[in-house]
C-alpha cells in the first residue's frame, strides 16, 4: 500500500521512548483528515467482504481506527487494554516488547466462537502485543482471525510478521 500522503505526514521521533528506537507516531495520520479517510477507505476496502462481525482495537491507539472502520463495517469493537482497565472479569496475556515487559486483557464475554475477527493496532514491530492479543482471542475459537496495522517496521531489523506466517495479515505501510 505505501500510500505517499501516508508516508509524507508519518512523524518519526528517534530515541523514543529509549535511544536507539525509531518510534512511528501515528497521532499526525490521526490529526489529518485527508489521512484519515484514506485509512479507513484502504481499510474499508481490504475488509469489507471478510464478514467481520467484532473488531479487537488494542490499547490505545489501535482503539481509533478499531472504531471508525467498525462504524463502516457495521460491526463491534473489543477493547484489548492494559491491566487494570476493564471493570468486568479478563483473560490475561503477558508478553515481551522491544523496550520491557506488558500484559494485555479482554473482557471474558468479549468474543464467542461464531464471530469472525479482526485485530487492529496501529504498530507492527516484534510482535509481541500483537501476539499476546491474538492469543487472547484464540482463547475464545472465533470462527476467523484476520489481522490489520497502520504501519509494519522493517527497516530496523524487526520481523514480527514472521510470528504470524499462518494468518492473513496486512499493513498499510511498511517502513
Amino acid at each position: 500500500m505505501n500510500n505517499k500522503v501516508l508516508l509524507d505526514n508519518l512523524r518519526c521521533v528517534p530515541d523514543f521512548p529509549r535511544k536507539g528506537i525509531n518510534f512511528r507516531d501515528v497521532t499526525t495520520l490521526y490529526k489529518n483528515a485527508e489521512c484519515m479517510k484514506i485509512m479507513l477507505d484502504e481499510l474499508e476496502a481490504l475488509y469489507k467482504d471478510k464478514g467481520i462481525t467484532k473488531i479487537v482495537g488494542v490499547e490505545s491507539r489501535g482503539f481509533v481506527m478499531a472504531s471508525a472502520l467498525a462504524g463502516r463495517l457495521g460491526c463491534g469493537v473489543v477493547l484489548a487494554r492494559k491491566p487494570g482497565k476493564l471493570p468486568a472479569t479478563v483473560i490475561k496475556e503477558s508478553f515481551s516488547k522491544e523496550y520491557g515487559v506488558d500484559t494485555v486483557e479482554m473482557h471474558i464475554d468479549s468474543i464467542d466462537e461464531n464471530d469472525i475477527i479482526l485485530i487492529h493496532d496501529d504498530l507492527l514491530a516484534t510482535g509481541g502485543t500483537a501476539k499476546a492479543v491474538y492469543n487472547l482471542v484464540e482463547y475464545f475459537h472465533p470462527k476467523k482471525v484476520y489481522m490489520n496495522f497502520i504501519i509494519e517496521i522493517t527497516d530496523e531489523g524487526l520481523h514480527g510478521r514472521d510470528l504470524f506466517k499462518d494468518i492473513d495479515l496486512t499493513t498499510l505501510m511498511i517502513v
